[in-house]
């Protein structure tokens, strides 16, 4: 009979040791609540909680990677446009997450879906393509405002990506190119203006030096006559000669001061 007895009893041992030993890992904490009200939270490491009377909620600490799922979303300037995004927070305060909502991981999740249509919805297309650092930084903000009396700290909220209807690729694509042709347009232009400016100085300077012009004559001669392919018939002005007949008569008049 006594072994009976103490054959019960090591069956009642054996079964309330997992229900008083309790051991939180380092990345959880385990909240307790003594016939419904809240003691705290403890961890991580072994500790005893009384049977049936305490009731242990565990707590993951660590950071969760969520993806906020494609929201359909009018611009300011509307425009359709289909955006996803994904969120980083992490459970800072294990009382509040467990006693202030339902679901944290849930209530976040509606809560940046709200967000991200809502500050998308007052952007403009412009803004949400060339300035998705400065939104990324107002949904983290207005989200974490929305998440801290729950526990939650939202680290980072990072927009993935922007899906914009065939016809606006298209319209899109269509105004980058008048653009590229509008800058081509404007570098050929100034091109233009440039060399026209140092024509109109080279212009000045042979019109002050006749001989610079002679100079030039005698280069492009020279030029062309690398080429022996063709025969070419270069005119040259009178004063070209003339410049000649003067340093001839130059030349005779010192001979004959020299007699």
């Amino acid at each position: 009979m006594n072994f009976i007895w103490i054959g019960v009893l090591v069956l009642v041992v054996l079964i309330l040791i997992p229900m008083t030993v309790k051991i939180v890992t380092e990345y959880e904490r385990g909240v307790i609540f003594r016939l419904g009200r809240l003691i705290g939270a403890k961890g991580p490491g072994l500790f005893l909680i009384i049977p049936f009377v305490d009731r242990m909620i565990k707590v993951d600490l660590r950071v969760i990677t969520m993806d906020v799922p494609s929201q359909e979303v009018i611009t300011k300037d509307n425009v359709t446009v289909r955006v996803n995004a994904v969120i980083y927070f992490r459970v800072v305060d294990p009382e509040a997450s467990v006693v202030k909502v339902l679901d944290h991981i849930r209530a976040t999740s509606q809560i940046s879906q709200t967000t991200l249509r809502n500050v998308l919805g007052q952007s403009e297309l412009d803004e949400l393509l060339t300035a998705r650092e400065k939104l990324n930084q107002l949904l983290q903000r207005i989200i974490d405002e929305h998440t801290d009396p729950w526990g939650i700290k939202v680290s980072t909220v990072e927009i993935k990506e922007v899906e914009l209807a065939e016809t606006m690729k298209r319209s899109m694509a269509a105004q980058a190119e008048a653009e590229r042709e509008r800058r081509a347009k404007i570098i050929h232009a100034d091109g233009e203006f440039q060399a026209s400016a140092r024509l109109a100085e080279a212009g000045t300077i042979i019109a002050k030096e006749p001989v610079s012009l002679q100079l030039r004559y005698l280069q492009t001669l020279t030029e062309i006559a690398s080429e022996r392919n063709s025969t070419i018939i270069f005119p040259l002005p009178i004063d070209f000669f003339n410049v000649f007949a003067r340093l001839g008569g130059n030349k005779e008049q010192e001979e004959q001061t020299t007699k």
